[in-house]
């Protein structure tokens, strides 16, 4: 036998808030400038990621590349405090994306060309296995 659940209108009304905050949270980022679109293309041997960033140029950008991981973030206006002394600025916004292979950091690469900048990883040479002697 199925029992019926109450319906609570409550729960609805949190449900569809939740779903509004997060598209017009997902808008406004955008809008804002703050996270640009990311397309990023896997196959068997690479994985290719475009971020399109226009009006920015290579020396705007600051790329981290970790063993599963790139990170993309803008590089910090150099600021100064009232002493004239230089201080340490945050990135306005930084992407982490996370890779499903280790990278090869040797042959990684990034090009930045007509706004658009094209990171390609490729993946790490697999390593070879070996058998464990079992005392």
């Amino acid at each position: 036998m199925s029992t019926l659940t109450e319906l609570n209108p409550w729960n609805l009304l949190d449900t569809l808030l939740d779903t509004n905050n997060r598209v017009f949270r997902n808008v406004c980022n955008r809008a804002a400038g703050r996270f640009p679109p990311v397309n990023v293309y896997l196959d068997d041997n690479a994985t290719i990621i475009d971020v399109e960033l226009p009006g920015k140029t290579a020396k705007d950008m600051d790329l981290t590349l970790e063993s599963q991981a790139v990170i993309i973030a803008d590089k910090p206006a150099d600021t100064v405090d009232e002493h004239g002394k230089p201080t340490a600025a945050k990135p306005a916004w930084s992407r982490r994306v996370e890779l499903p292979f280790r990278v090869d950091h040797d042959k990684a690469n990034a090009k930045f060309i007509n706004g658009i900048l094209r990171i390609e990883l490729p993946r790490a040479d697999a390593v070879a296995s070996h058998r464990i002697k079992i005392g």
